[in-house]
């Protein structure tokens, strides 16, 4: 079964349960998949599903941040339930830990030594993680203190 085959499967399903915030969030992932789909004129490999819905969390916790900057503590909290419907179709997130452990075999693999070659520390450990849930800050935040950052 296909992402969309899954999507619209439990699209019926919150109709049929009148799950209206639900309801709306699998429209506007079925509507992100669509769209990547035409774009690309071919149907999307699960891969560049995952990648689309993993754009679409990106969007809402660049959201939630605005949000709660400006004080609107409903729309933050719409978005992260949000979030967390994307979140049932996306592959399992690494933990922190095993975040850690790639960027320390990035680093000994490219002999990084300053924060000057983080760039290049980044690149290769997200290269690592395609494919994989995984939060760029959080990547981010443990390349800079293993750096000395």
């Amino acid at each position: 079964m296909t992402f969309l085959d899954r999507i619209n499967e439990d699209l019926k399903t919150a109709m049929k349960n009148k799950e209206a915030e639900r309801l709306s969030t699998l429209r506007m992932v079925k509507a992100a998949l669509k769209n990547r789909e035409i774009d690309k004129m071919a149907a999307l490999t699960d891969d560049e599903a995952i990648k689309t819905l993993q754009s679409l969390v990106k969007q809402r916790r660049d959201s939630i941040e605005q949000y709660k900057q400006a004080g609107r503590m409903e729309l933050a909290e719409k978005e992260a339930a949000e979030i967390k419907v994307i979140e049932e179709y996306l592959p399992a997130a690494l933990d922190e830990a095993a975040i850690a452990r790639v960027v320390e075999e990035t680093i000994a693999e490219t002999g990084a030594s300053s924060m000057k070659e983080m760039g290049a520390v980044m690149k290769a450990v997200m290269a690592k993680l395609a494919g994989q849930t995984v939060d760029g800050k959080v990547v981010n935040q443990i390349v800079k203190s293993k750096l000395g950052g």
